[in-house]
């Protein structure tokens, strides 16, 4: 039987298709062993990122989402099927396409996280804003209502990548305006969770990441997480400072003038 393909299948090594084919083969397993109460388990598909994963038919985008877990774990097949595992449970208890959906308070949460543009190859950008004017002690109040609220943020950059020919996001931290003030038990708790969240259960759905509008005495914070994320992560964020000028210096090479917003650099007006 001919191997499924779409673009990003195309680009696997040698290397990489020989472990997916190996944890392809223990998708029925994995399926079981994490849902050991269902007795169709092995048969029954689920949905990761808005993929349908089918344990027993071939198919591309299947094997993109896969090859995440993969290179998660520099192609150690047992440790991609724990964490595949892992994510597979997590999902069906926090349920987070139904996060995607839910209605968040607009007074605390509707000008703290947006989906706008898109980079030259197609990657959806995810902005997320932490200062101007975000009330985040408010934002930060309930931990698991931010949780719910950032996860399904998360959900609705994956839901805007095909896994055809995108299957990674840019995101934006914008710090616009925050204080020494800002940095409370509450943000550190949120910030420490959503970081494990997307480690444990988003792998390699980042393209790069921006910092932007960050004070100088908050550059070191953002290092305080270095022990929790990965050489590779760690590669792709950038931190840069403030003013469009500086700004638009750092992520213009990345994404058009047309698709970045006018306060990074750009042109655009998303009317925010």
């Amino acid at each position: 039987m001919d191997e499924p393909q779409n673009s990003l299948t195309r680009k696997f090594t040698e290397t990489e298709w020989t472990a997916l084919k190996e944890l392809r083969t223990l998708l029925p397993l994995i399926f079981e062993e994490s849902f050991p109460k269902n007795e169709n388990a092995r048969r029954d598909p689920l949905t990761v990122w808005g993929v349908t994963l089918d344990p027993n038919r071939l198919d591309a985008k299947t094997s993109v989402v896969l090859m995440h877990f993969l290179r998660a774990q520099t192609m150690n097949v047992e440790a991609a099927k724990k964490m595949l595992l892992d994510t597979l449970r997590w999902r069906a208890e926090f349920d987070p396409a139904k996060a995607a959906e839910e209605p968040f308070d607009e007074a605390v949460f509707g000008k703290a996280g947006h989906m706008f543009g898109r980079d030259p190859d197609g990657r959806p950008i995810q902005y997320n804003i932490y200062g101007g004017d975000v009330d985040t002690t408010k934002v930060f109040a309930d931990l698991d209502k931010f949780m719910r609220w950032r996860v399904g943020l998360m959900e609705k950059g994956c839901m805007e990548m095909d896994f055809e020919n995108v299957d990674q996001m840019i995101q934006v931290h914008d710090y616009l305006g925050v204080g020494l003030s800002s940095r409370t038990p509450e943000s550190k708790a949120a910030a420490a969770e959503a970081t494990r969240i997307f480690r444990d259960y988003y792998p390699e759905t980042l393209y790069k990441k921006f910092f932007v509008n960050v004070p100088a005495f908050m550059t070191w914070v953002f290092w305080l997480f270095r022990p929790m994320l990965s050489a590779q992560t760690l590669a792709k964020m950038e931190v840069l400072g403030i003013s469009p000028i500086t700004i638009g210096k750092g992520m213009l090479p990345y994404i058009k003038a047309s698709e970045l917003p006018k306060q990074y650099g750009g042109e655009a007006d998303p009317n925010w």
